[in-house]
């Protein structure tokens, strides 16, 4: 009697540890199986501008030529004469045009502008703006003012840029120069070169840079703007 009990009760545990055990491995399958994380999407850089299309850029930048397009015309509030940009540099014109994009020149309608344009849009006004680079005159001044002396080591003897991303000052607008070194001293502009170069400049130094530049030939001039004429096709 005791040993059919004894039978029976062995017979239980193993029934239950089989249980047990399937129950554990229909828990187990039932969790889901770890995933690896999906890799993370990565930008596409942006594409680099095309060649520079100055059709395009005739038609892009008509609005430039309304301060830009005529002879003399000055900016007010505070009153000084907008840069000629005919023979200036195209890839130093991109250059600006992004400095006055991101804030790093205080002009606000210069900033609404160039706000506007793609990077394409940039390099096809800057090429039609620009036309032909100014070219060095092989006989540059021997008087460069003592003032100007570290500027020509980029701007050149004879006004003319050594490299195509620094401006040609060459006949530039004098009271347009005094403007921009000021500008530079004084934080408008935070180009950090020209920032420590003009902090210690001073009036008279300043004066005599812009005007030593602006006599300066073959000079920039101003893009012709085209004038509309009321009453023909």
């Amino acid at each position: 009697m005791l040993r059919g009990r004894a039978a029976a009760v062995r017979a239980v545990s193993i029934a239950a540890i089989a249980a047990g055990t399937l129950s554990a491995g229909l828990t187990l399958r039932a969790e889901p199986a770890a995933t690896t994380p999906a890799p993370q999407a990565t930008a596409e850089p942006a594409a680099a501008p095309a060649a520079p299309d100055p059709h395009h850029g005739k038609a892009v930048s008509y609005t430039c030529l309304g301060c830009h397009g005529i002879e003399g015309y000055k900016n007010a509030y505070p009153m000084y004469s907008v840069p000629e940009l005919r023979g200036q540099n195209a890839e130093y014109l991109v250059i600006a045009l992004h400095g006055y994009r991101d804030g790093d020149r205080a002009h606000i309608t210069m900033h609404s502008q160039s706000e506007s344009l793609s990077e394409q849009d940039m390099t096809d006004a800057a090429a039609y703006l620009a036309g032909k680079p100014l070219a060095a005159s092989g006989k540059p001044p021997t008087a460069v003012p003592a003032a100007a002396q570290l500027c020509v080591s980029c701007h050149g003897q004879d006004g003319i840029a050594v490299a195509p991303i620094y401006p040609s000052l060459a006949g530039q607008h004098e009271d347009y120069l005094v403007r921009a070194l000021n500008e530079y001293k004084h934080g408008g502009r935070k180009n950090p070169v020209m920032k420590g170069f003009a902090a210690n400049l001073k009036d008279e130094e300043i004066a005599q840079i812009a005007a030593y530049f602006s006599s300066l030939s073959p000079a920039l001039g101003t893009e012709p703007r085209p004038y509309t004429v009321f009453g023909t096709d």
